[in-house]
């Protein structure tokens, strides 16, 4: 991934940009080859033959370095998206090291997702700097610089040069609206420096000192590139369409911010010792749900706006033939129970880190817990918004309990106003009816719902939310339920899809966030055993630069679904707090029976 905390693309190994939607992450794509073909759009930069390509980010930024090494040279590319200007660019750079290597250099714009075919020219009707080449479509334009420009080819552009040692080639694309003047060329060398030093200055903020810290930053640095840094929305991945399940219809657009990863990914920043996250979240957030509580949706735009239709775009094939391609979330009108609970708990634990009180955004949450208090016993489409009959998940129950906990919390250890004899009466009606229906006598474990005996990984939460002691009997059954039912070749399952409880075709694939739930079950157990063993084989299938998707495939051993995916870098910085408190338990327990 590259991105400038507005928008990101996605690179491949081989240099070929084929992903990237402009200006923002929920924008048109102008690259779309990732759900289609080349003809859909994209940028390649890379070696003419076979190459064995090595690839790093630069210090802690998201500055790409690969390295092709040919059998007759190599050369090094520099991709990166400036950060902090304001602008809307991508650089790539060329540098040869030894020999000489022969590089081809494609520029195909699709605009819409591939369909639109813009007006391209070579510098003709502009006031241009130097020789350039300019895309245009409607609102939309790019602009094409470099030290050699490609040139037109049955509607693509291209170029083949030899890079010998010492040489460097440099391009940059920078997109702007058609009615703007020409954004005035950048100081390449300066915006690369200016990006990893601003990049290495909010990794140096991270207060995490555990294991697996450089995983940690390189996810927290994820986790900021998918934060809009103006709008303050948090996007769930920066795809849309990558599929859960190759060939099938289980195809999804995340490219928006839902409550629940915006809040847990709140809690992933605050935790590790970033407060102005929080503050930037928590003005967007005020702004999006502003309105009648009634309106509360699960999610909204990067800018905090509500309507995100669901649509097909049948022109596109898919990733590994998987259709339909769809963008806009249908899921958007469900009703979902625990997402007002992960919203109170950000913001309790972020008032706990040091985060000021505001009225505004107290007045906000009251508003809405007063809400829930009229609406808490209805049935909802749960964590997993599951496509089917609305039911009572025992997860969405325990997030009910969350909200009416942390909102008693809000009055007895902030002082802050609300009727809180009421949210109490309603916490502990909450607790007895989960413990009553959503516990199963028989096999020692809570339910995915109360209508069935069958497991959800997201039971995995009911310690770490408070509801119960991690060592609670009730809590180890459902951990041990859990394992059993649902450990898929050493990786957790969401859910068992042959019981057809989310209404969909086909079947998926262990989903990482889970299994690094599981590892934060067993670090608050403090079971290192089996804690440290899982947490090695998950950071195993992080790929050669530390980014995830949502689920993996361990059989073929590949990333599965939306990429790089928040709720499965949050999931990791949480397990890995949670096993350097183990570990620092266990190491303060050995000392103390040292004689």
């Amino acid at each position: 991934m590259l991105g400038d905390t507005e928008t990101a693309a996605l690179v491949s190994r081989r240099g070929s940009i084929d992903w990237l939607c402009l200006p923002r992450f929920d924008s048109h794509a102008c690259f779309a080859a990732l759900l289609g073909t080349p003809e859909h759009g994209r940028w390649l930069l890379g070696p003419i033959k076979e190459a064995r390509s090595t690839r790093r980010y630069l210090e802690n930024s998201f500055v790409l370095e690969t390295v092709h090494e040919t059998d007759t040279g190599s050369v090094r590319v520099l991709d990166l998206m400036p950060i902090g200007d304001g602008r809307a660019d991508i650089i790539r750079t060329v540098e040869g090291l030894h020999g000489s290597v022969r590089m081809r250099h494609e520029w195909v714009v699709r605009f819409d997702y591939g369909t639109v075919r813009p007006w391209v020219s070579r510098g003709v009707g502009h006031r241009l700097d130097s020789d350039v080449i300019t895309a245009v479509a409607g609102p939309d334009m790019l602009i094409l610089r470099g030290t050699r420009l490609p040139t037109a080819v049955d509607g693509h552009h291209v170029d083949e040069f030899e890079v010998a040692a010492g040489q460097v080639q440099t391009f940059s694309t920078t997109w702007f609206p058609s009615y703007e003047a020409v954004p005035a060329p950048l100081d390449i060398d300066s915006r690369i420096e200016e990006t990893i030093t601003r990049s290495n200055e909010w990794a140096g903020l991270c207060s995490y000192q555990g294991p697996y810290s450089d995983q940690v930053v390189r996810s927290l640095l994820t986790l900021r590139m998918m934060t809009h840094s103006r709008f303050g929305g948090i996007v769930a991945a920066p795809t849309t369409s990558l599929p859960e399940d190759f060939g099938g219809e289980r195809n999804w657009d995340y490219r928006y911010c839902w409550l629940r990863d915006a809040s847990l990914t709140l809690q992933a920043l605050v935790n590790s010792g970033y407060l102005e996250e929080a503050r930037l979240w928590r003005n967007w957030l005020i702004r999006a749900v502003a309105g009648d509580p009634e309106d509360l949706q699960i999610m909204y735009t990067i800018d905090g706006a509500r309507r995100l239709p669901e649509r097909t775009l049948d022109h596109l094939p898919g990733y590994a033939g998987s259709t339909p391609v769809r963008i806009g979330n249908g899921a958007v009108d469900q009703r979902q129970s625990d997402v007002l609970g992960e919203v109170m708990i950000a913001l309790d634990e972020a008032r706990e880190k040091g985060l000021e009180v505001s009225r505004q955004a107290w007045a906000m949450q009251r508003t809405l817990v007063d809400h829930l208090a009229k609406h808490w016993d209805e049935p909802d489409n749960g964590l997993w918004e599951i496509r089917g009959p609305l039911r009572h998940f025992t997860h969405s129950r325990v997030m009910v309990w969350a909200a009416f906990d942390r909102a008693v919390r809000g009055v007895e250890h902030w002082g802050l106003e609300g009727p809180v004899d009421r949210w109490r009466e309603l916490r502990d009606q909450v607790r007895a009816e989960i413990l009553e229906h959503g516990w199963s006598a028989e096999r020692g474990t809570f339910t995915q719902h109360y209508d069935t005996d069958a497991v959800d990984a997201s039971l995995l939460l009911i310690p770490q939310v408070g509801f119960l002691p991690p060592d609670d009997p009730r809590a180890l059954g459902t951990v041990a339920a859990v394992e059993q039912d649902l450990m898929r070749d050493g990786f957790l399952m969401r859910y068992r899809t042959e019981t057809k409880v989310d209404g969909l075709a086909g079947d998926e694939h262990p989903f990482l966030a889970c299994s690094w739930w599981l590892v934060t079950a067993y670090s608050l157990c403090d079971d290192l055993e089996k804690a440290r063993p899982l947490m090695d084989r998950l950071v195993g299938v992080m790929n050669d630069v530390g980014l995830v998707s949502e689920e993996y495939d361990p059989v073929g051993r590949r990333m599965v679904g939306n990429f790089p995916q928040a709720f499965s870098h949050l999931a990791f910085i949480g397990a890995a707090h949670a096993l350097a408190d183990a570990e620092a338990r266990g190491a303060a327990s050995a000392g103390s029976r040292i004689p």
